[in-house]
């Protein structure tokens, strides 16, 4: 049976996003969570392709500023790669930390993402 011709478009933004063709990802999603993780992945959901926050800086943005390693343990929880761009979320001096696919992982995706790329 031939895929539903929207799902098809859906997956060619999601290829073109990948590939940095197109920096804006709005895909319906579904996913579960708490009411506090769904607040942070839709901030995560945000922060523009290209740029990094701050943890501090993403729980001042939902209005939580002393809820740094909540939001960090929401980024954790993130299961949607990308989609909800946890990638993008650093430490206060700048430097990567956890990530649920490896730090190394979140280097390169975030190499790709850079303007100077």
């Amino acid at each position: 049976q031939p895929a539903d011709p929207a799902f098809l478009q859906r997956i060619r933004h999601v290829i073109a996003s990948i590939d940095g063709r197109d920096a804006a990802l709005s895909l319906p999603l579904d996913i579960q969570g708490t009411a506090f993780q769904q607040q942070v992945w839709q901030a995560l959901r945000a922060i523009p392709y290209g740029e990094t926050v701050s943890y501090q800086q993403l729980a001042k943005a939902i209005g939580k500023p002393n809820a740094v390693r909540a939001v960090a343990s929401a980024c954790g929880a993130n299961k949607l790669a990308i989609v909800i761009p946890c990638h993008r979320v650093v430490r206060g001096d700048g430097s990567l930390s956890g990530y649920r696919w490896g730090v190394s992982r979140k280097a390169q995706i975030l190499r790709r993402e850079s303007p100077d790329e």
